[in-house]
């Protein structure tokens, strides 16, 4: 093929995503079978990650996607609505004729727009409901049941093609830098990211870690930490100075240490019990290798029920503010001054009537899978639960067999990428 001929043929491969979940589950095994499928010739193929805002973002999303060695070009956040509105990047970027533009993650009128000032096809994939479907030229879906969804005119358009989030169990999950010496077990901690969570999740964490460890002292203990957070913030949260529903409580407290050596840093106790933290995103190799996580609700359990780690999900309500961390509109009413506390206490007791439905792999499942603990909890019954677990291997595997059943079958990253070199072809 003449240098000519490959020119004319070239195509770009727009990516729009937002968030650091979206990187990590779904942008990283997508543009990993593009390159698969498509080839790794960049005069040929061109991969653009393009990032909209996100409300969760940790403002290192473009830093992440640029190490993905599949991209050749990304634009940050902060520049994307003066490429919305006028089609030119802060790089001023060129466009070859021919390219697709693929949706994973944001709002799904951005591909249709996009699409349109490019000229290029639109391919989205849509968790739990594609929007805009008379605008868009494919539809990947995560199951039957966000395709029987679709107006029947577009449902054409429209392929099944699996859970991109179970593509994490395909991600590299190598070694995760813990020492963890034979016989040790790894519990993960996962308190949240936002305040409200963490004003109660971190001393509560740590005080059921404590209360297992006295049980059984081969366990070790790790939180991953948010992307969003950096470590001084987390230890606030632990120290309390700065978070008295510690001492309200008697929970308990501890203190960031941070080595000079290569180990990781972590919190310690008052007893002397390390916490360790890991800061490396996303977090998977570490989080395979936990028997148990201890997590707050959020979309780490769907994280961790792709991954296919047993958790248990704790909901505390000893203090009304702590459960002021919804996501979206509810955590915006919620807020509002004079009348948030009010619309928490509606939205908080319609959540307990969802009790069993709460975690992500409930949902998925419909029915209670994964342990949800709502309520005034004390963190010596939530441990005496954990190493009833942790006693009981079998217990777990069954956690563990269940969450494989409903976290969909790997593949999604393949089928979505089929999509786009049918609609190429």
């Amino acid at each position: 093929m003449t240098a000519n001929a490959k020119r004319a043929d070239a195509i770009d491969v727009v990516v729009l995503s937002n968030g650091p979940g979206e990187l990590a589950t779904w942008v990283k095994p997508v543009v990993q079978e593009l390159r698969r499928q498509l080839g790794d010739d960049r005069t040929q193929v061109r991969i653009s990650v393009v990032l909209s805002p996100c409300a969760n973002a940790s403002g290192q999303e473009a830093q992440i996607a640029q190490r993905y060695p599949e991209v050749d070009r990304v634009q940050a956040a902060a520049h994307f609505f003066p490429f919305l509105l006028w089609g030119k990047t802060h790089a001023d970027w060129d466009w070859r004729p021919r390219g697709v533009v693929i949706f994973l993650g944001g709002d799904q009128i951005f591909p249709v727009l996009i699409g349109r000032r490019l000229g290029y096809s639109t391919v989205i994939y849509a968790e739990w409901e594609a929007r805009w479907q008379r605008w868009v030229d494919r539809i990947g879906v995560m199951n039957p049941a966000v395709k029987a969804a679709v107006s029947p005119p577009y449902r054409a358009k429209v392929t099944v093609v699996g859970d991109l989030m179970a593509e994490a169990s395909n991600l590299d999950l190598a070694q995760s830098g813990l020492d963890l010496t034979e016989g040790t077990e790894l519990i993960g901690l996962l308190p949240g990211s936002k305040a409200a969570k963490l004003t109660m999740g971190v001393p509560l964490a740590l005080a059921i870690a404590e209360h297992i460890h006295r049980q059984r002292p081969q366990t070790q203990f790790v939180i991953p930490v948010a992307p969003t957070l950096d470590l001084p913030t987390l230890a606030h949260f632990a120290n309390p100075t700065h978070n008295p529903i510690i001492r309200q409580l008697n929970w308990t407290p501890a203190e960031l240490v941070l080595p000079k050596d290569s180990a990781l840093p972590y919190l310690k106790t008052e007893s002397g019990l390390h916490v360790e933290l890991w800061t490396a995103f996303p977090a998977y190799p570490v989080l395979s290798q936990c028997r148990l996580c201890v997590t707050t609700v959020g979309a780490n359990t769907a994280e961790l029920g792709a991954l296919a780690v047993p958790m248990l999900v704790l909901l505390p309500t000893q203090q009304l503010d702590a459960m002021r961390a919804w996501d979206g509109l509810p955590g915006l009413l919620v807020n509002l001054p004079g009348v948030g506390a009010l619309i928490a206490k509606v939205i908080n007791s319609l959540a307990l009537r969802r009790l069993g439905l709460l975690a992500w792999p409930n949902i998925w499942a419909k029915a209670e899978i994964v342990p949800e603990l709502v309520g005034q909890l004390q963190p010596s019954e939530v441990a005496i639960l954990a190493v009833d677990y942790l006693t009981h291997p079998e217990k777990l595997e069954q956690m563990r067999d269940r969450l494989r059943q409903v976290r969909g079958q790997p593949g999604a990253a393949h089928n979505l990428v089929n999509l786009v070199r049918d609609i190429l072809n």
